[in-house]
């Protein structure tokens, strides 16, 4: 059993904002497998299940808002009872230029407050992730307005392509693909 969580905010006024990249991502990932979301309380996700070579996949889109995202990723975690390895979290990060895309096997949740909030609630950072760039080039702007700012236009393409990627990494750890080698194919410097 596998599990891709892609963070984001709930409402349409977040649809296009730069914090919305993992749940822009794994609606491609809910496409891929033809699946669909709904609303389940328990977990305060939209859920969506689907079978991919006799495996079960769920895919979910916490409706906590980012920063207590911890909140339902624990309990997805605690219903499913799968080991850490076989979840993978989809998000937005500062600390990566615009346009790349970075799968890690684990590690800390760096400046983002979506992933300190599941750290905190999962008290562990040996969970994949699949982190798409944001980094800000003008700092006139505070951090809470920028990432909660829509896709600038200049950089639409540049962004969705980013957004493609990460989902294509996200299927292929649905796949069984080993982590080194997502590492190898998709922690490559984007050509811009």
């Amino acid at each position: 059993m596998k599990i891709v969580i892609g963070l984001g905010n709930p409402g349409r006024e977040y649809e296009k904002t730069l914090h919305n990249l993992g749940y822009m991502a794994i609606d491609i990932v809910a496409e891929k497998l033809r699946c669909d979301f709904t609303k389940k309380a328990a977990f305060k996700s939209m859920i969506a299940e689907a079978f991919f070579n006799g495996e079960k996949v769920v895919l979910v889109k916490p409706l906590t808002y980012m920063n207590l995202s911890g909140e339902a990723v624990r309990a997805v975690v605690d219903f499913y009872k799968i080991p850490l390895k076989d979840i993978v979290i989809i998000y937005d990060d500062l600390d990566i230029d615009v346009g790349d895309v970075r799968f890690k096997p684990k590690g800390t949740s760096g400046t983002h407050n979506g992933m300190r909030n599941i750290v905190l609630h999962l008290n562990d950072t040996a969970f994949p992730r699949i982190r798409i760039g944001t980094k800000r080039e003008e700092f006139d702007i505070p951090l809470i307005d920028y990432v909660l700012s829509n896709i600038p236009k200049n950089k639409a393409e540049l962004y969705a392509r980013a957004v493609d990627r990460a989902a294509l990494c996200a299927y292929d750890f649905v796949r069984g693909v080993d982590f080194d080698r997502l590492m190898n194919v998709y922690n490559t410097k984007v050509e811009t």
